[in-house]
């Protein structure tokens, strides 16, 4: 299984399903992975800034202290899944599922969430007033 290179982006799309796997560490960046499966997959401290994990799945995974800058997480699935202490500032979150998922200590205020349920997330209350004023709940309440 060949990852993102370490001289650059690759230039085609990779689908990968490391479905209850130990990624600990791994390296992820500039990758093109959409539509991937890392449901309960371990991710922590990975690095996967400036890639693109569109339309995936990260069900339960852990991802502590996992860098995720500048990465595209459009419409992902991060139910139940263990965020704290991610970097995720610059990231985009649209249309993201964060139902019990954990994302206390992030960094994550200059990330877009545009329709993700962030507020049903445990969060610190810092954020939560950072995010209550940019992406209120009271503007995707009515969509779902």
């Amino acid at each position: 299984m060949v990852m993102s290179s370490p001289d650059g982006p690759k230039d085609e799309e990779e689908k990968l399903d490391l479905s209850y796997q130990n990624h600990t560490g791994r390296n992820f960046r500039r990758g093109r992975h959409p539509n991937s499966t890392f449901k309960r997959t371990i991710l922590d401290k990975a690095d996967l800034t400036e890639a693109n994990f569109s339309h995936s799945d990260f069900r339960k995974a852990s991802l502590v202290e996992a860098d995720l800058m500048k990465s595209s997480f459009d419409n992902c699935d991060f139910r139940g899944a263990n965020l704290k202490k991610a970097r995720l500032n610059l990231s985009t979150f649209r249309n993201c599922q964060f139902d019990d998922a954990d994302i206390r200590g992030i960094r994550g205020k200059y990330a877009i969430w545009a329709g993700s349920n962030w507020w049903d997330a445990s969060l610190d209350d810092g954020l939560k007033k950072a995010l209550e004023k940019k992406w209120p709940k009271k503007d995707y309440s009515s969509s779902k």
